[in-house]
């Protein structure tokens, strides 16, 4: 048990780590929801992976089971990071467009987006660090309406697989419904379209 706990921590914190350093990378220009959830499965997911499959180590399960609780802890940082990603347009901070972030939304958003209106975003990223009218305008374009109705169905269906993960694993009565409130909390839809529309200079 020893043996396995210490494999747990080690490999989740060196995941973790790459995660974090894709991150920091911020690749805008190769940005994809794709590319966006391996950064996060790392970034996130990781450690609540190794946590998850720690307890199960530590519980006395071994195999396949512990190999699903590790992924449920991966799915839950998924949702847990995109949670943040909306707390920090929420707060007004804006360091995720302050800091060249590259988030799942930023991600989504560029890779619908048609090649003239894709090119003007990518300026726009480029100058967000500096520039306080092309941050407000960025996140213009994050909060359409469309936009967001995207981003809902895809929360959701991370949520879902989720509760896929959950329902797999059963477990005790009274513990389960507390991972689902969890998920629940962790999965909320805080974002609202803005009302006013958005001008993109320079979009067909």
């Amino acid at each position: 048990m020893r043996s396995a706990l210490i494999t747990e921590f080690l490999n989740g914190w060196i995941i973790g780590v790459d995660g974090q350093t894709d991150d920091m990378r911020g690749d805008i220009a190769g940005a994809s929801r794709k590319s966006v959830i391996e950064t996060y499965r790392g970034k996130s997911g990781a450690p609540f992976g190794m946590i998850t499959a720690m307890a199960a180590v530590f519980s006395g399960t071994t195999g396949a089971k512990v190999d699903l609780w590790r992924e449920f802890g991966y799915v839950f940082g998924i949702l847990w990071q995109i949670f943040n990603d909306q707390d920090d347009i929420l707060s007004g901070r804006d360091e995720d467009l302050l800091n060249g972030t590259v988030t799942y939304l930023l991600a989504s958003v560029i890779e619908d987006a048609s090649p003239d209106v894709r090119d003007h975003i990518l300026r726009l990223c480029a100058d967000a660090g500096c520039s306080d009218q092309a941050r407000a305008e960025l996140a213009g374009l994050l909060r359409t309406p469309l936009a967001l109705d995207r981003y809902r169905a895809e929360i959701d269906g991370f949520r879902a697989e989720a509760y896929r993960i959950l329902d797999e694993l059963g477990g005790d009565e009274f513990y389960s419904p507390v991972l689902r409130r969890l998920v629940d909390h962790a999965s909320q839809m805080l974002l609202e379209a803005e009302l006013a529309p958005v001008a993109v200079s320079g979009a067909a």
